[in-house]
């Protein structure tokens, strides 16, 4: 089995591991993007599932250095290699600070970092705040919104990017 194919079946099932009882499981999936590295290579997949008017991303990566990786959401729906500054700055359609130790943050944008492994792989799954109809109204607006991951670790509190480094990897997210 190849490196794509284990990722795909680890993305197929993080829901599911990351849920406490079945009422708890996403029942729809309403967009998702691929990633890619600078070069063109892929880099992973980002899904957006809802549970209610609860919307999670959940996103699996590979190819990528081991360690803690920034992982946001990007204001604009552009990947242009090969540093991705075509995604603009954090999905913040509040108007927030960074970070989720700022006592005046979160940008919408704001993730956890994902962690790779040795392996080169690593999954993440985080709630995004708001409720569904106000996350498709950010995420699917007239420009788009991608998805990055970063150099380095996000440090939670630094705005407006939390220190995390260049842009490494880049996906669109487009609606399901």
């Amino acid at each position: 089995m190849n490196a794509l194919h284990r990722l795909l079946i680890v993305t197929a099932a993080l829901p599911v591991g990351a849920c406490s009882t079945i009422a708890d499981l996403p029942n729809e999936r309403i967009g998702g993007a691929t990633l890619s590295l600078a070069n063109g290579m892929p880099a992973g997949t980002v899904q957006l599932v809802a549970n209610g008017s609860t919307v999670s991303l959940v996103a699996a990566v590979t190819g990528i250095s081991p360690g803690p990786h920034g992982f946001h959401l990007h204001a604009v729906g552009s990947c242009q290699a090969p540093d991705f500054t075509s995604a603009g700055g954090h999905l913040n359609p509040l108007s927030r600070e960074h970070g989720t130790a700022n006592p005046d943050g979160r940008h919408v944008g704001d993730l956890p970092n994902i962690t790779v492994q040795p392996s080169g792989t690593g999954s993440l799954t985080a709630e995004l705040p708001g409720t569904r109809a106000q996350v498709e109204e950010w995420v699917f607006d007239t420009d788009g919104t991608a998805v990055v991951v970063h150099a380095n670790a996000d440090d939670y509190r630094t705005d407006p990017t939390g220190n995390a480094g260049g842009r490494i990897a880049c996906g669109i997210i487009k609606r399901s």
